[in-house]
């Protein structure tokens, strides 16, 4: 019930609504980047722990079996873990390169699971997420102006570098207070919020506004959304606007996709699609061009990036990758080979095998939602996130950003659970 929503029922509902609601505090800290994998532990741990003392407990209070998609997940993203030994084995980098690895491979690929597994089979009501994701919205309307203020009062770009870095991470940006940046040639100003980029902040953006729709409360729903939608915009990543007007519509779709009138709506559209095919594509093509251009030079570094991850992958090491992520060239702007691109990056780094590992849950998780997306209002939402989640694997590396949008990683596993219910015993 909405009156009820704010008051947590157990210790793994405290958890993760006062960590979302911590986030700007987090932030401020360079805490955010420890937080994600901590919870992830907490909660998986616990999980454990209830599944070891449940012969003790009533029946009423052990958790579920966690449904076979799940375990996908998790067997999958252990097998990222031998994959990527065997890809240092075979370059010979080292027990120390091997054991630097598979922290990152913890607090990545990892963790993605462990979030999965605890929102399949913890006691979690979805409205503590979405309520959690609304208070922190408030909370960043309240600081907008603050952001928008900085680079015209000449602010500087960021604050501090929180001594927290010592534990470790990709870079210096995760551990930074970033109040905004300037984009490269134009000098105009983007935000990226709490995220270590501004297009990573567009991606959290999506998340957000696809939770806050959920939310009952018509007061709290209005702040989320208006925060959401704020950093979208600001982030001023296109790859988020794409996704503002493919993926936030999917709910509504699928929720009245088995009622008549749908079909009658839909059908002139589909028949003028067939008519004006050919310049239904030439507008398509052209606003493709658009895109790319939109920052040209961006788009060169990328599609550089990629081209260099997949002649390397098929020469040197195919099956297993590399092993490790290396720094490209000067043309590439020394981005390393693989990033802003999932699928690349896995292909470079763990090879062949590491691209089945991750594109097997993936799909099926999608094929799973879009099922239950039908009859299931927690179906709809799951499979919003997950779709967002794969167009995100074309324009960033999850692994790298699962401490930022674990929330919709225990959502998608609720939803997943939730599919147990609905299916024929």
């Amino acid at each position: 019930m909405v009156q009820t929503t704010d008051h947590s029922q157990n210790s793994a509902e405290n958890l993760i609504y006062y960590t979302i609601i911590a986030t700007w505090l987090l932030w401020l800290i360079g805490g955010l980047y420890i937080a994600g994998p901590v919870l992830g532990c907490i909660l998986s741990l616990q999980a454990l722990y209830f599944y070891y003392i449940a012969p003790s407990l009533p029946k009423a209070k052990r958790l579920t079996t966690p449904h076979w998609s799940v375990s996908i997940w998790l067997v999958s993203m252990i097998m990222m873990l031998v994959i990527l030994v065997a890809g240092h084995l075979n370059f010979s980098l080292g027990t120390g390169v091997i054991i630097k690895s598979t922290i990152g491979w913890a607090k990545g690929w990892l963790l993605i699971a462990l979030f999965i597994f605890a929102g399949a089979v913890l006691p979690i009501r979805a409205e503590i997420v979405y309520r959690a994701i609304c208070r922190t919205g408030k909370y960043t309307i309240f600081l907008l102006p603050l952001f928008l203020a900085a680079p015209l009062v000449g602010l500087p770009p960021s604050l501090w570098v929180s001594p927290l870095k010592i534990i470790g991470g990709s870079g210096p940006e995760y551990f930074a207070t970033i109040l905004y940046t300037l984009e490269p040639g134009s000098g105009v100003p983007r935000w990226q919020f709490f995220a270590p980029w501004s297009p990573a902040a567009g991606m959290i953006g999506l998340v957000y506004l696809v939770c806050a729709i959920q939310e009952k409360d018509r007061g709290w729903r209005s702040w989320g959304i208006a925060a959401a939608l704020a950093m979208i915009i600001l982030s001023q990543s296109r790859l988020a606007l794409v996704g503002l007007v493919i993926v936030a519509p999917i709910s509504f779709f699928f929720s009245q996709v088995t009622r008549p009138w749908m079909w009658f709506v839909i059908l002139p559209f589909v028949l003028l699609a067939g008519w004006f095919a050919i310049d239904i594509l030439e507008a398509l093509n052209l606003a493709k061009s658009e895109f790319s251009g939109a920052r040209a030079d961006s788009t060169r570094v990328r599609e550089t990036l990629g081209r260099i991850a997949v002649e390397r992958w098929q020469a040197e090491a195919f099956w297993f990758g590399h092993g490790i992520v290396e720094r490209g060239p000067h043309l590439v702007e020394y981005m390393p080979i693989g990033s802003h691109h999932s699928w690349y990056g896995l292909l470079f780094v763990k090879g062949l095998l590491g691209l089945f590992a991750l594109a097997i849950p993936m799909m099926v998780t999608l094929a799973l939602l879009l099922r239950s997306a039908l009859t299931s209002a927690l179906g709809r939402m799951g499979l919003s996130l997950a779709l967002l989640l794969l167009m995100y694997s074309f324009g960033e590396n999850l692994e790298s950003l699962a401490y930022l949008y674990w929330p919709a990683l225990l959502l998608i596993g609720m939803a997943l659970q939730n599919c147990q219910q609905v299916e024929p015993s």
